[in-house]
């Protein structure tokens, strides 16, 4: 039986976000985390979206989600894994990693 590829999906804007001081920028959170999945968790199925929540979204889900970020309710980059938040703002990587395993994922 073969696995379902797990959704990831990163929301976030070019510019750093005024609460999170020395944090990297969005877009290098996403390839920061795309990395650290492919070298902890080879070989598994998963998807790895970005979303630029200053540009249309066409996705209705995740337009509502792009607009809760700009509406503050959320810091960026906010973080999902399989629907799930795992961060918001300052990302770590134990979270992320957590909601992965919950989904069957097995580290190397």
């Amino acid at each position: 039986m073969e696995k379902n590829a797990i959704s990831i999906e990163i929301y976030g804007a070019d510019i750093v976000c005024a609460s999170c001081v020395n944090a990297p920028t969005s877009r290098d959170t996403y390839e920061w985390l795309q990395a650290a999945i492919d070298r902890k968790y080879p070989n598994q199925p998963y998807e790895i979206t970005y979303i630029d929540i200053e540009k249309p979204v066409d996705n209705e889900r995740q337009r509502e989600l792009a607009n809760r970020v700009l509406e503050e309710e959320f810091f960026f980059p906010l973080v999902l894994v399989a629907g799930e938040v795992v961060g918001e703002g300052y990302i770590q990587l134990q979270p992320v990693f957590v909601e992965l395993e919950k989904h069957g994922f097995v580290s190397k």
